[in-house]
């Protein structure tokens, strides 16, 4: 294990590495986890990123969607189909360029900081 270096939180996420030892295969599909590193057998199942992507995701889309949209229609005041055209496919491949990100960083960011639920202290 002492040969593997573990890459910086913008790599891993961009090229979906392992945040241990560096190794492709983090996502099964597009936006999908796989179960576990195939190098050094990191389990990525107990990793539990949630929602948190996806919610910062609606305001970062959705601020830059919203001012592109009124910046348009003041300028240009185009029909609702120009709208349609061009805002719905973007939306979509910002969305899920931009997710596939985000969970790979939050993933990076959890094995760091190694995070995990709150305990009560009895």
């Amino acid at each position: 294990m002492s040969d593997w270096q573990a890459p910086d939180t913008t790599q891993a996420s961009l090229k979906g590495l392992c945040p241990r030892c560096g190794a492709p295969g983090l996502f099964r599909s597009a936006v999908s986890f796989a179960d576990g590193c195939g190098r050094c057998k990191l389990d990525f199942t107990q990793f539990n990123v949630g929602d948190g992507p996806a919610a910062f995701l609606v305001f970062v889309v959705g601020g830059i969607l919203t001012v592109g949209l009124v910046l348009v229609e003041l300028s240009f005041s185009p029909p609702i189909w120009v709208h349609l055209l061009l805002w719905l496919p973007l939306l979509v491949i910002l969305t899920v360029g931009l997710l596939r990100l985000a969970k790979g960083a939050m993933l990076v960011l959890e094995y760091r900081n190694r995070a995990h639920e709150g305990r009560i202290v009895g």
